[in-house]
């Protein structure tokens, strides 16, 4: 298998959130916290090529994205500022650039069949609804029927889990990950200076993983690299990050047959896996 770089993003600003969608569409969220601004950007996701760049809506922090759903992003609102509750919804059309409806009184809960299924707060329990994901008309209210809800949102997960995700397993000493694992990851570890966790995903014979190495400073770098275990060879070698002191976490992940990798916080590289 074969990698090869097809395009990059690159910000001042922190890439918050990188979500690939169904419709060829990759939806990257931007936030300066000592601002408190937050910007949305699209792409076509197999291209790069640019659809809309630093979106903002009228709440210019205070609002984030629940999903992406048939090519609407769904923005949620917060309950109270600072608070991690979420109240309301607006759907955006990616197409029109528009916002094409707005629930303030409900919260979001999943969509499915083509309906975004949200609730109302009571006193006792919630009120929960069905409404039409193009036009945000209530199609069916279920009341405070869990039973009802839970089965659609257990249908919904399984939407989610079919979309070709692949996210990165977690290796530590005492993994039961395979022998020809082991036996890479621990000869790595002699000759590397590792801190904390190795990350990785096995791909037949390549395997792709990420780890935090101590530098002759004290500090820590972070790589990432993509090994032939067949031949040894080394596919891709990156830096993603320089002398920092922070452990950081899923930088990496695959959908389809595109690799999406984070440098830092502020660059994303997008790669075509070949046969």
């Amino acid at each position: 298998m074969k990698i090869k770089r097809k395009y990059s993003f690159k910000s001042k600003r922190q890439i918050w959130r990188i979500i690939p969608t169904e419709t060829n569409k990759l939806i990257i969220e931007e936030r300066e916290p000592d601002k408190n601004q937050v910007y949305f950007n699209c792409f076509q996701t197999d291209t790069g090529k640019q659809i809309f760049r630093d979106l903002q809506l009228d709440e210019k922090f205070w609002v984030g994205i629940e999903t992406v759903y048939n090519d609407v992003i769904f923005f949620h609102k917060y309950l109270k500022p600072d608070m991690p509750g979420h109240k309301g919804i607006i759907a955006f059309e990616i197409e029109n650039e528009k916002i094409k409806w707005e629930n303030k009184d409900l919260t979001f809960l999943f969509p499915l069949d083509d309906m975004i299924y949200m609730y109302a707060q009571m006193f006792e329990g919630r009120n929960h609804f069905a409404l039409d994901y193009k036009t945000g008309e209530v199609l069916e209210a279920f009341g405070n029927d869990t039973s009802k809800i839970s089965g659609l949102r257990e249908r919904s997960i399984e939407n989610e889990n079919s979309k070709n995700y692949l996210f990165p397993n977690i290796y530590f000493n005492d993994s039961n990950d395979l022998e020809e694992l082991k036996s890479f990851f621990e000869g790595l570890k002699n000759k590397c200076l590792i801190s904390g966790r190795i990350e990785f995903i096995r791909l037949d014979s390549m395997l792709i993983f990420s780890y935090h190495g101590i530098n002759s400073k004290g500090s820590m770098d972070i790589f990432f690299n993509a090994v032939d275990l067949s031949t040894g060879n080394y596919i891709l070698e990156e830096k993603l990050m320089k002398e920092t002191g922070l452990f950081l976490s899923d930088s990496f992940f695959i959908k389809g047959n595109l690799l999406f990798v984070l440098f830092g916080k502020s660059k994303l590289n997008v790669y075509e896996l070949r046969d």
